[in-house]
């Protein structure tokens, strides 16, 4: 099917197995997301375990949600594509507003996708989104290419490509510039996930370019079913809060295991904290619980997340201005390990201070250099650090360094 120019309001539409849309430029679909208009799509719709189907999400667990501008359920083989543009309508006085921002049933997408196969999305443009622009749950080889993602800095929950529990996933070429994660990659929380995890894996994103959201490529924090072989390449991003976020906490499981993260050739530009992994992310009601917050060592049970290994090199940072890095696993089950290779940090002349992470106790930083504390191995080659207003590297409670540092 082609649309040809020009603007057409429409609703919610569901996507079919071997089918292609296309938006030809200068084609406008203008989403009419009236709540009284759309279908609301509950969050599971029958069966157990394995056997049941989530049509709604939010934050990791099922929960009735409006439909989405496209809802693909169980579709394979669809192709969307064009140079044509797709307008969510959302703003301060309807979707963003703080009443609608946590109601039931929760904001829609723009393109909601679950337990599908052989997707492919290009070089359409996204704006003014309710929440999540692109949110696929439960499904495999996915493509999204040459796509745009544009949301004011404000907007609230405007993340842009959130695959959650996905394999197989290639991003590439894109453009974000919104109010939340450029990228999040998730994998559930709660019982459901916890007790049938299907973890994200795979995940390749290349060339794109972030600015202005709250995290580059953020893990977390819903991800008690665990997230493994990440690959981050060639990209650039810009005025964000964070590089790389990965945000954890206890209770996520011992399913919640985060391993083979690889960051290489990476641009940073005025990225408050260019790498940031949180084990303590306070989010959520118990989240400042003691249980969740205390950095005394806990008994490593079945609700304690597992961090491997993450690498990076090749990363060039300017321009920084809270800190180079802030990690901080937890005492009872440290970070596996941590290497990073050839990574330069140069600091903002007009640095501001503030908080490196989402979690209690810690204070302000302004000009620090990397900061680790709960690793097992920690190893640092071809490290260029100038600008600090303290030491170059602050490691507590690491168990071996293997360091190479130029200051």
């Amino acid at each position: 099917m082609v649309i040809p120019p020009g603007k057409y309001r429409v609703t919610s539409l569901f996507l079919k197995s071997n089918s292609n849309l296309e938006l030809e430029e200068g084609a406008v679909l203008i989403y009419d997301g009236r709540p009284g208009r759309l279908p609301i799509l509950p969050g599971l719709l029958s069966g157990k375990g394995e056997n049941s189907l989530a049509l709604g999400s939010w934050e990791g667990e099922a929960a009735d949600m409006y439909a989405a501008l496209f809802t693909g359920c169980g579709a394979e083989n669809v192709n969307l594509y064009g140079k044509g543009e797709i307008l969510g309508g959302a703003s301060m006085e309807d979707w963003w507003s703080e009443e609608n921002r946590q109601s039931s049933p929760h904001r829609p997408r723009m393109l909601f996708l679950t337990h599908c196969k052989h997707i492919r999305v290009q070089g359409l443009r996204f704006s003014m989104c309710p929440s999540w622009c692109i949110h696929p749950c439960f499904c495999s080889d996915l493509g999204i290419y040459d796509v745009e993602i544009i949301n004011p800095e404000d907007s609230p929950n405007t993340d842009g490509i959130n695959p959650e529990s996905c394999e197989h996933v290639e991003i590439a070429g894109c453009h974000f510039s919104l109010g939340d994660d450029c990228i999040a990659i998730k994998s559930g929380k709660g019982r459901r996930a916890q007790e049938n995890p299907v973890p994200g894996s795979h995940i390749q994103i290349r060339q794109c370019f972030m600015e202005n959201g709250h995290g580059g490529v953020t893990i977390g924090s819903e991800i008690s079913s665990g997230v493994h072989h990440v690959t981050v390449r060639d990209c650039c991003f810009r005025n964000t809060d964070r590089g790389l976020r990965i945000k954890t906490r206890r209770g996520r499981g011992k399913s919640c295991v985060v391993d083979a993260v690889l960051f290489e050739n990476i641009h940073m530009e005025q990225v408050d904290t260019p790498f940031v992994l949180n084990c303590f992310y306070f989010c959520e009601p118990d989240g400042r619980s003691d249980y969740v917050q205390t950095k005394e060592a806990l008994p490593a049970d079945e609700r304690t997340p597992n961090m491997g290994e993450l690498v990076f090199r090749h990363i060039y940072c300017t321009d920084c201005h809270i800190a180079a890095a802030f990690f901080y696993g937890l005492p009872e089950k440290k970070i596996k390990s941590v290497i990073m290779e050839d990574v330069r940090i140069r600091y903002a002349k007009d640095a501001r201070p503030g908080l490196p992470a989402m979690m209690c106790g810690v204070e302000k930083m302004c000009r620090k250099g990397l900061f680790f504390r709960n690793v097992e191995r920690l190893c640092l080659k071809g490290i260029d650090i100038r600008g600090q207003e303290s030491e170059a590297i602050d490691a507590a409670d690491v168990d071996v360094i293997i360091r190479e540092v130029q200051e």
